[in-house]
């Protein structure tokens, strides 16, 4: 190879590396420039137990784009987190200017038996102050084991439908609906979502996202 080739190669590799590099930023860009959909929730949202890229928000992700929605779909899920916690996280969540929120918590706060009113207040705090903010909220429900006893799963459940009501928000009664009790679906724990049973949730939030969304 004589020198002048070399050079020419040389050349052509940083072009191409220059180019493969702009086209990743105008990429990055345009995907920052998008209305922003925040998940926000506990270990559900987060996607404990499953691998980088496979919780339901990366799922949602997919699934808007396949079929032309033009979003970005932030993760803003804590294993863990109250409802509590959640009232503490609103700043972040704010910060991220969200267009639509999707609400997923309560299921930590029936585990350890807190107070039903307690669960409720958090709650309304949380889709009061975003809605209050100009997002739109789609509120995610879940249920607890039957070992919890009838009464206090029923008012829990009714968290859900009550709070939606009042202002007027779509909901999914069950965020787990047809990944529960799917083979598969469901870790061990039977808590928590694979990576089949989050494909399933992302569908099932999709489902609840569509009278909010825009093409």
């Amino acid at each position: 190879m004589t020198r002048r080739h070399a050079l020419l190669l040389l050349f052509t590799l940083c072009a191409a590396i220059a180019f493969h590099r702009d086209g990743n930023a105008q990429s990055k860009g345009a995907s920052r420039n998008l209305p922003v959909i925040v998940c926000f929730g506990d270990s559900l949202t987060a996607g404990h137990g499953v691998t980088a890229g496979h919780t339901y928000p990366d799922y949602l992700q997919q699934d808007l784009d396949h079929q032309g929605y033009s979003y970005r779909v932030v993760n803003k899920g804590i294993d863990g987190n109250t409802t509590k916690d959640g009232v503490d996280r609103l700043k972040d969540v704010l910060a991220a200017h969200p267009q639509i929120v999707v609400v997923e918590f309560g299921g930590n706060d029936g585990l350890r038996g807190l107070p039903i009113s307690i669960t409720r207040q958090n709650l309304d705090q949380i889709v009061s102050t975003l809605l209050k903010s100009g997002a739109k909220v789609l509120l995610a429900g879940i249920t607890l084991p039957p070992n919890y006893g009838p009464d206090y799963i029923q008012q829990f459940n009714e968290t859900y439908s009550l709070l939606a009501r009042k202002y007027k928000v779509p909901f999914l009664p069950f965020l787990l609906q047809n990944a529960y009790g799917t083979p598969g679906s469901m870790q061990e724990d039977g808590i928590h979502a694979t990576e089949k049973g989050n494909e399933q949730v992302a569908r099932n939030v999709l489902q609840g996202l569509k009278p909010l969304l825009r093409k």
